[in-house]
């Protein structure tokens, strides 16, 4: 029965503190009360932490894009970690790339030399594979776990301190205006006639209860106010030491993004790590596909001869550019010399589909074979090709010329 007073109690003073605090919050709003502003130290902390809040969940969430740009991934990694279980395993978009790549390669036959080349590329896309995957684990722990600990840790805790720090200034201004009016009463009190009249027996004890009157009504608002002005004491107490309590979480910030810094650091060396794995992945496939025969790489415009493990990353795009099929008069070999001195025809395998830019060109299938021979006054890069009916310019790059 004790226990259940007791309930009672504390919630009867429950009820009545949150309906104090609403009502003092919405006369605040309504300019109607006084409010307690805070120091302007702690509302430059306030808002720091609020910044720091506001982009620390944007460059997690953008981050977290970029890790892993599938949207139904995320989310299902999400739910597995909710659920404190781990997601299955599943290929990323490189090593599935490299699987396709080697079974079409094991396909068309590891001897031919598409077969062998997408094997590597395979390979290749493979281990890049393996590389994203210890990129975005060490990203998750490194950057990501701190991140999302300060959002879901210490933020939570500072944005509770910062609740009951609000809830002590309502505290504290509703006593304050309770105080004011308590001495707006007592002084009303105190001005009241308290004169006695003379006139007749009868008035004179009328005129003595209102005076007794007085006195305790008296007596009620001086309590009221000593009252309220402990109250007042006890409330901007209780206001100051959350403050405290407050600014010293609040200045725990600057902590914060000293850390994320490191944070920062280490993220990017991981990213630094990756992109050097799969740049090395890169040249070393680059050079393994450069030991192919030149008749299946003659779109490179390169020597097989030139080290490739020398070649820095400017040079390397370069070479990358210079890999298209280009019209340059240092690719005519001697074969096709011999062909524009002379007025006879050859046969020529097509080694790379081509369409044609215009109505004067032939557009060329890959692996085709079409007769070629040069005419008077013909671009040395240029050759006359015939398919059938069919006639027109086409490039040298795209075609070998058969024996």
């Amino acid at each position: 029965m004790n226990i259940m007073d007791f309930n009672v109690k504390k919630l009867a003073a429950d009820a009545g503190t949150f309906l104090s605090r609403a009502v003092q919050f919405t006369e605040e709003k309504l300019g109607q009360a006084e409010k307690t502003e805070l120091d302007a130290h702690l509302e430059n902390l306030l808002s720091k932490a609020e910044c720091t809040k506001l982009w620390t969940e944007k460059i997690m969430k953008q981050t977290e894009v970029l890790l892993q740009p599938n949207p139904n991934a995320r989310i299902e990694e999400f739910v597995y970690e909710k659920l404190d279980r781990k997601a299955p395993s599943r290929l990323n978009n490189p090593e599935l790339l490299g699987q396709y790549m080697i079974d079409a390669g094991n396909e068309f036959g590891p001897g031919t030399a598409y077969g062998n080349a997408l094997i590597k590329c395979g390979e290749t896309q493979r281990r890049i594979g393996t590389a994203d995957r210890e990129l975005i684990q060490t990203s998750a722990i490194n950057f990501l776990t701190p991140l999302r600990n300060f959002i879901e840790g210490d933020y939570k805790t500072i944005t509770k301190e910062r609740k009951l720090l609000q809830n002590k200034r309502l505290d504290l201004d509703a006593a304050k205006t309770r105080l004011k009016k308590a001495k707006v009463a007592e002084a009303r009190a105190a001005q009241l006639n308290t004169s006695q009249p003379e006139e007749n027996s009868i008035m004179v004890n009328v005129s003595y209860m209102l005076n007794l009157l007085h006195v305790k009504w008296l007596k009620i608002w001086a309590e009221e106010v000593t009252k309220s002005e402990q109250e007042v004491r006890i409330t901007q107490s209780e206001f100051d030491r959350q403050a405290e309590i407050t600014r010293l979480l609040l200045e725990g910030i600057s902590s914060t993004h000293a850390h994320h810094l490191r944070c920062l650091n280490d993220f990017v060396e991981a990213q630094m790590t990756y992109y050097a794995q799969c740049y090395q992945y890169m040249l070393d496939l680059q050079k393994q596909l450069g030991s192919f025969p030149s008749t299946f790489l003659s779109n490179n415009n390169q020597s097989s001869s030139i080290p490739v493990q020398n070649v820095s990353a400017p040079s390397v795009l370069a070479s990358a550019s210079a890999s298209l099929p280009s019209v340059t008069n240092s690719i005519v070999t001697s074969g096709f010399s011999e062909l524009k001195s002379s007025s006879g025809s050859r046969k020529a395998r097509v080694l790379y589909d081509y369409d044609a830019a215009n109505s004067s060109e032939l557009s060329l299938l890959a692996d085709e074979v079409i007769t070629v021979y040069s005419i008077p006054g013909m671009d040395s890069d240029w050759l006359m090709g015939e398919r059938g009916n069919q006639k027109g310019k086409v490039p040298i790059t795209y075609l070998e010329l058969l024996n």
